[in-house]
């Protein structure tokens, strides 16, 4: 297969020119396993960005921190080319981490927000944020408050666009009336489409771009059951409902159902899963994460494969609602479901 062109689009309609897929880094320094050893990862990053991938997305609560410094080391060791045609770090601030049980809370407070913006600036060794995300509510605080202090942060140049992740219709609607919002990440995938009901719909009502993380299905589309035999203690995967045994045997026939059409189009089942993303419509970037340029190669040649209406409702009878056993995620509090704020007017607070 020919080394696929990846096309570049607008993410929002604020002038946000990306990769029209990312790199989601997460993986490389937390969450699915141990970390992984930097050079290794510098040389993914490397290879990325000539391969015409820049957006790359990261977190301050990844590691916590040492996602971030990751990237600060490419980018700081010339890597990585800025501005421009250059890279478009997105990172996210909201995951606030504590003495007390369970050892984090979402915060959205100015002063937080203020501080972590700086500190996230200093680990990626930049002067501004290309896109800075909310990566959770704080359902306490009205999100009027949270994004009047981001809006002062773009006025002094420390971030260029605002962002959303896993936020509800109203709080996305409350938000953009304060800033735009330039995009809102959110997981979709082939099994995972409780978003295109309302949040979508929004976004494309408001002109927000729609990034989505996961469009592989935190990695079942590659390989199915057979994904769960290599998770480590520390991959937050183990305590997924979708990937626990009894939901994952039911689930593994949506895979088998995949892989059968992927046989068929000649392509594998985690190519065929991201493309069904990639033709959800030019507003949609997806950031699959890996740790290896086999992998990386692989996802990229996704944005070759083309499905015809017929090939995506297939697709789509493999892994509706009620094919899929299991919750996304292991507490449903972590996701949009739950993000509502109080009104302005109504908060008594800073």
């Amino acid at each position: 297969m020919a080394k696929p062109t990846v096309p570049r689009m607008k993410l929002g309609s604020q002038g946000l020119e990306v990769s029209a897929q990312g790199l989601g880094c997460m993986g490389m320094s937390a969450n699915y396993g141990p970390a992984k050893p930097d050079d290794d990862m510098l040389a993914l990053l490397r290879h990325a960005f000539a391969a015409g991938v820049t957006l790359l997305d990261t977190s301050d609560a990844y590691g916590p921190f040492t996602n971030e410094l990751l990237l600060g080391k490419a980018l700081q060791g010339g890597l990585l080319a800025t501005g421009g045609a250059g890279v478009q770090v997105a990172t996210k601030f909201g995951v606030k981490f504590t003495e007390a049980p369970p050892g984090w809370e979402f915060c959205g407070s100015p002063a937080y927000v203020r501080q972590a913006c700086e500190a996230s600036l200093r680990r990626l060794g930049v002067d501004c944020i290309d896109l800075y995300y909310q990566h959770r509510i704080d359902t306490r605080l009205p999100i009027e408050i949270t994004i009047s202090l981001l809006k002062k942060l773009v006025g002094e140049g420390k971030i260029k666009y605002v962002g959303l992740s896993e936020a509800s219709a109203s709080t996305i609607r409350r938000a953009h009336a304060v800033h735009p919002i330039t995009a809102v990440q959110l997981e979709w995938s082939l099994w995972t489409r409780d978003s295109e009901e309302e949040i979508i719909p929004t976004c494309r009502e408001l002109g927000i771009g729609i990034v989505a993380y996961s469009p592989l299905g935190r990695g079942f589309f590659g390989s199915g059951a057979k994904s769960a035999d290599n998770f480590s203690e520390r991959d937050i995967r183990k305590n997924l409902p979708r990937f626990q045994a009894e939901n994952l045997e039911h689930n593994q026939r949506i895979f088998e159902r995949v892989n059968e059409m992927a046989t068929r189009k000649g392509c594998t089942p985690s190519q065929l899963a991201l493309a069904w993303v990639h033709h959800q419509g030019p507003d949609v970037c997806p950031i699959p994460g890996t740790t290896k340029m086999d992998n990386f190669d692989s996802n990229l040649a996704a944005l070759a494969l083309r499905l015809t209406p017929e090939e995506m409702a297939e697709l789509e009878s493999y892994a509706a609602a009620d094919a899929v056993k299991g919750f996304r995620t292991y507490n449903a509090a972590n996701t949009w479901m739950s993000s509502d704020t109080p009104p302005l007017e109504s908060f008594k607070g800073e």
